[in-house]
């Protein structure tokens, strides 16, 4: 099977390896989401040496392992040559990795060297972490999320349904056909390597069955607000509301979830709210439940949350990269699905998977107490009978195919 090229992220890496300045190339994202395949790529492109290595093994290595291979690609570089390429993978579990990186990198520079460095990592916390603690000024970050639909539908064919149930991770698509061979790789080879490796990799984790339990909690609640007391009321295992609040903020650190903040205009109260629990893809949540494919498109309740969950994803993937945010807002007894604040610019978004009129009365509810704010309804509906011109109105279908221009972003 022939690897598929994410053609925009490519290019901007390359881009960045073949340009001036040289600064250290990173690229983060989930497992599973092909990082390494890229790399792959980048490597058989490269006219010049390069080095592949990856840190992902049984026994982490030591400092060494760095160092070690940086001076095997200090070997191949010459005054006049191509530029070596050294890609060191998984690079985040190696202990004080970052301080290593900064010397050598600082050395190369130093010495004008002919050397171009990628890192890879799949931990957002400790990738974050080191780039901030030793390499600030150093680097550039490429985010690598779940494939899009767009992506998906190109290269496996996915109708809009499938992804909605199946999600974005490629190495599993090929075996949607069988389900429960689906969902065990899922939960076998993703889920449960992130739980029991690289989360205990970011800190450690005192209660980790409940670090499952609060996982298991927030797939079964996808796009749902509920409050961490409600949470620690159905779990089984002891703990408090800060626990939980921070095995929910490693979850996210390692792509499984976010929790969203209540929008109110105040950051001191926003960092206060309750939360709404938000799956990063849909696969986690489709093969931690017992119900099939057929199973949830029939059932319109959580199909409806499937769908709001997938928009939520794509949107806070989206807005990382325009260093937006994404917030809910609740005031009463009107709820908004999503709002987006970019600088000065809020967008308020109603998903709805049926009845498109039940999404605009919260919206204009919104509107009169945050003035020019862009309301937009996504739903199945194309063409209403009636619609407002103060709401813009774009299919799912629109949304999926082109989230940023959908919403104009």
């Amino acid at each position: 099977m022939k690897d598929y090229l994410r053609k925009s992220l490519f290019e901007a890496l390359w881009k960045a390896l073949k340009g001036k300045p040289n600064f250290i190339q990173v690229i983060t994202g989930p497992r599973q989401v092909g990082k390494t395949t890229f790399a792959f790529q980048v490597l058989k492109k490269w006219k010049g040496p390069k080095i592949y290595k990856t840190a992902d093994q049984p026994d982490i290595p030591s400092i060494e392992w760095i160092s070690n291979h940086w001076q095997r690609a200090r070997a191949l570089t010459t005054l006049k040559g191509p530029e070596v390429l050294l890609v060191l993978d998984e690079v985040q579990k190696i202990p004080h990795w970052s301080e290593t990186v900064k010397k050598l990198f600082d050395e190369d520079k130093i010495l004008k060297r002919r050397l171009r460095l990628v890192l890879l990592g799949s931990s957002a916390l400790l990738m974050q972490r080191g780039l901030t603690e030793s390499l600030a000024g150093r680097f550039e970050i490429h985010r690598h999320n779940h494939w899009s639909f767009s992506e998906c539908k190109e290269y496996f064919s996915l109708s809009l349904k499938e992804y909605l149930y199946f999600g974005g991770y490629p190495g599993a698509l090929p075996l949607r056909k069988n389900q429960a061979r689906w969902a065990r790789y899922i939960r076998d080879s993703l889920i449960e390597t992130v739980l029991s490796k690289d989360v205990i990799l970011m800190m450690p984790v005192t209660k980790p069955a409940l670090l499952r339990q609060v996982f298991g909690l927030a797939v079964t609640h996808p796009a749902q607000v509920i409050s961490y007391q409600k949470m620690l009321g159905q779990l089984q295992d002891a703990g408090n509301t800060t626990t939980i609040a921070s095995y929910i903020k490693l979850l996210s650190n390692a792509y499984l979830m976010v929790a969203l903040e209540r929008w109110s205009g105040s950051k001191i109260r926003q960092r206060g709210s309750i939360p709404k629990l938000l799956i990063r893809d849909n696969a986690l949540i489709s093969a931690m439940a017992s119900k099939k494919f057929g199973e949830v498109k029939r059932n319109k309740p959580l199909w409806g949350r499937m769908l709001e969950n997938a928009v939520g994803a794509r949107l806070y993937a989206i807005l990382q990269e325009k260093g937006a945010n994404l917030f809910y807002w609740r005031q009463r007894q009107e709820e908004i699905d999503y709002v987006v604040q970019i600088g000065d610019r809020l967008i308020a978004l109603e998903v709805k998977s049926g009845i498109t009129k039940q999404a605009e009365a919260p919206l204009i509810a919104f509107a009169r107490r945050y003035k020019k704010t862009k309301l937009i309804v996504i739903s199945p509906v194309e063409n209403l009978r009636e619609k407002r011109k103060d709401i813009e109105y774009i299919t799912i279908e629109q949304f999926f195919k082109e989230p940023n221009k959908s919403i104009g972003l």
